[in-house]
């Protein structure tokens, strides 16, 4: 059911106004039709009154009771006498009707003693009487429904009288009139409520945008940046998230600043250092020395590029990942490192090959550091491109996974790069997959071993 709902908001209040009007206009046409019944009744209730009450001055000058021509049915109009009423077990009785109408006699001075309103269909033996002056409306509207007869027995009388009406099916008019301004006010309400939602959510498509781009590069600076429009919360809000982003972008710089002076302050010394260790005549301990500083300085660039991840400066480039990848596996070929390249397939992404390059470089030298070797393909599944890093290691244990690639994190509690590092490698390989708009996966193989995939959509 959720997925037939609409999901944007201009959809969401649109549909919620439009059933509120809907319930809105049931009640309302209930309403009417119910006052519109209302009026009909008391209106034949009215007629059947009015009939009875003249009968008295319908009567002969010697008071005689009034009787049907001889050999006629008496017309619908006309009032009838009868010793008993002439309600039949066939007869639908009305109430309403019996009680509106002694209350309506009783106001005029008429006591009843009996009433019975009641209902009969039209049949044939009514027809004639009811074609007499009346066939255009016959044409027009066709036979009614029922007649209702009123028959009422005055105090001091034996006779009944007996007025009759017509209930005549109710005409369409009503309906096609509700109809018709139904769809009208759907028509005026619902376009101006959607003309309304969308200078609303205009802007609010377009900040989203934003949100997203700036999200995935926050180096846009101004450009493309939402101008404050729509309604005063739309441009409060807009106008915020502006000051928002221009003081992320000057922090983001400050960050950049303090880390080239972090970089140079300490590069500057390291390299000083370098030069000062070749005057130390033991070889071993000189080695020692220099394996330190490289460490420092290793871990110090990985640090710095972790930090710059979000603000890449390079740009992006068309890149088939198999030469990428292959180039790669022979920079660890060429130092003698266990690395093979496996079954690859052409594939081109725009990406940015320095920092690609570096997140694969970083998978690879983690397998071989943990297994001893590393076997590297490109492959392409579904909607993404996939490049996986597998060795035949120990693995990581599942619940360690996701704490594997926070910064500083690794199974080793040491710092030493002989046993591990400093934990940054797969935080960094995390951080330029998600630059790109991909992920890094980490599972266990089946067959043992350790499966880092790169995946990037395409």
């Amino acid at each position: 059911m959720k997925r037939f709902l609409p999901r944007s908001l201009q959809g969401q209040m649109l549909l919620a106004v439009a059933l509120a009007l809907l319930v809105a206009q049931g009640i309302g046409a209930g309403l009417a039709m119910r006052a519109q019944a209302e009026r009909e009744h008391n209106s034949i209730a009215h007629a059947l009154a009015f009939r009875l009450i003249g009968s008295r001055m319908l009567r002969g000058p010697d008071g005689d009771e009034l009787h049907p021509p001889r050999g006629r049915h008496p017309r619908i109009a006309q009032l009838a006498t009868s010793p008993r009423s002439p309600m039949t077990a066939g007869d639908a009785e009305r109430p309403w009707f019996e009680a509106r109408l002694t209350e309506i006699l009783n106001d005029q001075g008429v006591e009843v003693a009996e009433i019975n309103v009641f209902e009969r269909d039209f049949d044939e033996t009514m027809m004639a009487d009811f074609m007499q002056g009346r066939r255009g409306r016959m044409r027009d509207r066709g036979p009614p429904d029922s007649i209702l007869f009123a028959a009422v027995r005055v105090n001091g009388a034996q006779d009944w009288l007996i007025a009759r009406a017509l209930h005549e099916k109710r005409e369409p008019y009503f309906m096609r009139s509700l109809l018709l301004q139904t769809l009208l006010i759907y028509a005026v309400l619902m376009g101006t409520i959607a003309l309304i939602l969308r200078r609303i959510t205009k802007p609010l498509a377009q900040l989203t945008r934003r949100v997203e781009a700036f999200s995935g590069n926050p180096t846009l600076g101004v450009d493309g940046r939402v101008e404050p429009q729509g309604p005063v919360d739309t441009r409060s809000l807009i106008a915020a998230h502006n000051a928002m982003e221009s003081r992320i972008v000057a922090l983001l710089d400050e960050k950049d600043v303090m880390l080239g002076a972090i970089g140079h302050d300490l590069k500057t010394p390291l390299a000083a250092l370098r030069v000062r260790i070749e005057s130390v005549e033991d070889d071993d301990e000189r080695a020692k020395m220099a394996g330190t500083i490289e460490d420092i300085t290793s871990t110090l660039d990985d640090i710095l590029s972790l930090a710059r991840v979000g603000r890449p400066s390079d740009p992006i480039e068309p890149t088939e990942l198999a030469a990428l990848t292959a180039s790669v596996v022979e920079e660890f070929e060429d130092m003698g490192q266990p690395v093979e390249l496996g079954d690859t397939h052409r594939v081109v992404l725009s990406v940015r090959a320095t920092w690609l390059r570096r997140a694969i470089r970083n998978l690879t030298s983690n397998a071989i550091r943990y297994a001893g070797g590393a076997s590297v393909t490109v492959t392409k599944e579904k909607a993404e491109a996939v490049i996986r890093v597998t060795d035949e290691g120990p693995g990581i244990p599942v619940h360690e996974i996701a704490r594997m690639m926070e910064p500083f994190e690794r199974g080793d509690p040491s710092r030493n790069r002989g046993t591990g590092g400093a934990g940054i490698g797969l935080a960094l390989a995390r951080a330029i997959a998600e630059q790109h708009g991909g992920r890094l996966v980490l599972t266990n193989r089946p067959q043992g071993g350790l499966s880092a995939e790169i995946r990037l959509p395409l």
